[in-house]
């Protein structure tokens, strides 16, 4: 926030837009946990697992090679599709409540968009070698070329950093696209009930928003470092 000028220390203007995205990502997450939480505690009728609704979103969708495995800790689930697994935490392998219904059936959904070819996700995969290089050196280009004073160096950096952006970004419709047919799927096939479902869309819509908060993030992030590298002109 603070650094070093001609007579002491002078204060980075451009540091509240990391306070903003911060306050962002933090408010996004304690929404998603509350949100969580809440509906974690509802159950649903028919007695259905997470990882029982898993299995049949799968099956249903020619998908019996995907595995169901449980993995530790409190919404960490994923799909990886090197592997074709769907991993379930602990809060929603074996839980009833319509909030691990919700996330299992995202996971799935996830599955199921790389089975049909979903362009989006297809466009994030084909990007992630450039963003991770991208995302390496970034910073450290970032930083030399404002201690060297090269502002082509340090413009270089941010626009690096942007990759990461582009990358989060192309995540959202895929994020909200697996979430669409989650809740499809709950309900065509009846894993819920339509007072459930309710609560299943509110975990979901919470989850979601803690992509577009990271985005956020991320741009205003970015547009801190163009505007840092910008007054190297000067």
């Amino acid at each position: 926030m603070y650094g070093l000028g001609h007579g002491g220390f002078y204060f980075d203007p451009t540091y509240i837009l990391v306070i903003i995205g911060f306050a962002l990502t933090m408010f996004a997450s304690f929404g998603v946990k509350s949100t969580f939480s809440k509906f974690s505690e509802v159950y649903n009728r028919h007695g259905i697992t997470g990882a029982m609704a898993a299995r049949r979103i799968l099956d249903a969708n020619g998908l019996q090679h995907v595995q169901v495995v449980r993995i530790a800790g409190e919404l960490t689930d994923n799909f990886n599709p090197r592997n074709n697994v769907v991993s379930l935490s602990e809060s929603t392998y074996d839980s009833q409540s319509v909030a691990a219904i919700g996330v299992a059936a995202h996971e799935c959904g996830h599955a199921v968009q790389h089975q049909q070819g979903y362009v989006p996700i297809r466009i994030r995969n084909s990007i992630v070698p450039v963003v991770n290089i991208g995302n390496m050196a970034s910073m450290p280009l970032f930083i030399l070329g404002l201690i060297l004073g090269i502002q082509p160096l340090a413009m270089f950096g941010a626009i690096l950093f942007g990759l990461v952006l582009i990358f989060q970004l192309v995540t959202l419709p895929v994020e909200f696209n697996a979430s669409e047919r989650a809740i499809k799927t709950l309900e065509g096939m009846y894993i819920l009930d339509e007072d459930e479902i309710k609560g299943a869309k509110a975990v979901l819509r919470a989850a979601a928003m803690t992509y577009v908060a990271s985005a956020a993030a991320t741009a205003l992030q970015f547009a801190r470092l163009v505007l840092l590298a910008r007054g190297r002109r000067r």
